[in-house]
């Protein structure tokens, strides 16, 4: 079960907050959607927004999380009035949808924007954006499978340079089991909570690091 950065009360204020932001650095401030999309990814803004900070999820508004973004990319304090738009932008839907997915994946922001372009967004708005947001998440899912094809649980034995039989050994989880959760033939996240436990004792790290979002 993926644990999340904040509760779900708080998830509509920070899509509107994000689509905010998008919006108005795109279509008010002039600047490309890449352009901006690197500039979030990059920032302090974008961590601490992942994470849950009060001061971005529930604070600033989305004008104000744009100009931070900016000032922290470029240096430059930007006044710029925000253009009148009866409707939500693509660029509205773009942030509005990240933010759903970061939340949901519980992944950071720069990780999400490895995967998916500007580009993609705009092509994703015309099929999704009148869709349930969920259908987007799940597109989101297999794109970040298929780019991070290595499983946590091989992630974590690599950083420690542990072969699978080191690991069997020191967890006591059996080294068939072990092969078929990296291989994504079983799905860690249907394994016991104990084998789980066994494997992140050995790591150091927490259960949930080693579960696929």
């Amino acid at each position: 079960m993926t644990v999340h950065a904040y509760p779900e009360t708080y998830l509509s204020k920070a899509q509107d907050r994000l689509g905010d932001a998008f919006d108005y650095a795109i279509n008010s401030c002039n600047i490309a959607g890449e352009d901006f999309m690197r500039m979030f990814a990059g920032s302090s803004v974008s961590r601490r927004m992942g994470k849950g900070d009060p001061k971005y999820v529930l604070g600033k508004s989305g004008i104000e999380i744009a100009l931070d973004v900016i000032k922290e990319a470029t240096g430059k304090e930007l006044h710029v009035e925000p253009k009148v738009n009866y409707g939500r932008s693509p660029e509205y839907w773009m942030g509005w949808a990240l933010a759903y997915y970061q939340w949901r994946s519980d992944r950071q922001y720069k990780d999400i924007l490895k995967v998916v372009s500007y580009n993609d967004l705009q092509r994703m708005y015309y099929t999704l954006h009148e869709a349930d947001v969920t259908k987007f998440a799940d597109i989101m899912d297999k794109l970040m499978r298929e780019h991070f094809a290595e499983t946590n649980l091989k992630r974590f034995r690599g950083y420690t340079n542990m072969t699978q039989a080191e690991l069997a050994r020191r967890s006591g989880v059996s080294l068939r089991s072990i092969q078929m959760y990296e291989q994504r033939h079983k799905d860690i996240n249907k394994a016991s909570v104990e084998t789980v436990y066994k494997l992140a004792k050995v790591f150091g790290c927490a259960v949930e690091d080693l579960l696929e979002h």
